[in-house]
């Protein structure tokens, strides 16, 4: 299984950039490549899927166990000649959920990619500190930005400290816009394929693809697969994925699938009502961008709300749990109405809201947990709540703490992501609560 992890420096390197190059050269090339994303990053998977063409999920060391990130890897490589890896941050930066974790646990070779805009001969300080940091697995590095006249000069640090030279991107026109939560998507960016066309020629002219496609790597180590249940009477769940509701881990989906649900997929922007169905996601996104058009919708507002009102099971996270309240304000600080479900108001802030990793604790049995249960989570928002919920309390790893999320016996609605990967037991009892409304309700 050959496979790779793009790294960087830090955030804002250029490593997304790099990986969508590498992946449109190994494309153009006709090579079957699959991709990974480091971390709980919604973006950069739908860039490789929806752009690129290629299959791509997420690997999250804090959400997964070794045995269970090697499953994930192990279930995504068939049929494919290589898998490339997109990093997180910096390579070290996340600790338990960072690159140079996943990077470890799969015993994959990692290549770094440094912005080389304003330096010359300290590059090789910078390479020299992610070499000897700490034990790893660095098989060399690309230098984006660098000036074409500067390549003699990173072959020969290359050559110097040991390690290899994976090629370079020069400075480029190419340029993919970003907003508060990372890159707009790619059904945003104008002209997306031309740009993609591009990074592909550069990387082709300027990135060894050979060398990276020849990088050492070890077979995958043996692990224990989880334990999935299969239920013959398995629900139909209806997801909602559109432009605002786009944030879905497929992880989760094909975890459901093999449980035997049936997923029904609807958009809250075009459809009219929810599907029939046994249970209800309401995914992340951005509907802080789509307020006004979701608000005109009103026969969707008031089917969302029935479906809560008649104990549909129910899972909102962040952008869906936004969806769910009395008004959603926009950035120009209009107000829109929305489903109700919650009583209270989502606004902007000045700043991300609550970054990073938490641990959170139930507070009281809830539909997908019974109380004193740990539940890994995720929380990445510019938007907040007049009314966050109380059901958990939320840990970070300094020590910090907070209330959040609405729970019953029905629902799980607040701004925290969840990975079903990292506790099976929680989509488990979802879909239990699915199949017994459904027979309770035909």
């Amino acid at each position: 299984m050959r496979r790779v992890i793009i790294g960087g420096t830090n955030s804002g390197c250029g490593k997304t950039t790099v990986v969508c190059a590498v992946l449109a050269a190994l494309k153009r090339r006709n090579i079957a490549v699959s991709a990974f994303k480091c971390g709980p990053d919604y973006i950069d998977p739908m860039f490789h899927r929806k752009v690129l063409g290629v299959p791509s999920h997420n690997l999250d060391s804090f959400f997964c166990d070794r045995d269970t990130l090697l499953f994930l890897l192990n279930e995504h490589v068939e049929n494919f000649d290589i898998s490339v890896i997109e990093g997180v941050m910096g390579f070290y930066d996340g600790a338990v959920g960072s690159a140079y974790s996943v990077s470890e646990l799969t015993e994959t070779p990692a290549v770094i990619v440094i912005d080389c805009k304003g330096m010359s001969d300290s590059i090789g300080a910078v390479m020299s500190g992610f070499l000897n940091y700490r034990p790893n697995r660095v098989a060399g590095f690309i230098f984006n930005r660098l000036p074409e006249k500067l390549v003699p000069l990173a072959k020969k640090i290359c050559s110097e400290i040991g390690t290899e030279y994976f090629g370079c991107l020069p400075k480029n026109d190419v340029t993919i816009e970003s907003r508060h939560l990372g890159l707009v998507t790619a059904d945003e960016v104008a002209d997306i394929r031309v740009k993609i066309d591009r990074l592909g020629e550069l990387a082709e002219q300027y990135i060894d693809i050979d060398r990276l496609l020849g990088a050492e790597c070890s077979p995958l180590s043996s692990f224990v697969p989880p334990t999935i249940p299969s239920f013959a009477n398995a629900p139909a769940i209806a997801v909602a994925r559109d432009n605002a509701f786009c944030f879905i881990y497929s992880e989760n989906i094909e975890l459901l699938e093999k449980m035997g649900c049936r997923i029904e997929y609807f958009s809250p922007l075009a459809d009219s009502a929810v599907p029939q169905a046994d249970g209800l996601i309401l995914s992340g996104g951005y509907p802080e961008l789509y307020a006004s058009e979701l608000s005109a919708n009103t026969s969707m507002l008031a089917s969302v709300k029935g479906c809560i009102s008649a104990g549909v099971p129910t899972i909102a996270e962040c952008g869906g749990f936004m969806y769910l309240h009395d008004s959603l304000t926009d950035k120009s600080g209009a107000a829109h109405p929305m489903v109700g479900a919650i009583s209270g108001e989502c606004f902007p802030t000045s700043g991300l809201r609550r970054f990073g990793y938490i641990s959170m604790y139930a507070g009281t049995d809830n539909l997908l947990c019974e109380r004193g249960k740990i539940i890994r989570a995720h929380e990445f928002h510019y938007w907040e709540s007049s009314n966050c919920g109380d059901g958990f309390t939320a840990e970070k790893a300094d020590g910090r703490t907070w209330k959040c999320c609405h729970v019953s016996d029905n629902l799980y609605a607040g701004f925290p992501h969840i990975n079903f990967f990292s506790d099976i037991s929680l989509a488990e009892k979802f879909v239990r609560k699915c199949i017994s409304y459904g027979e309770k309700n035909g």
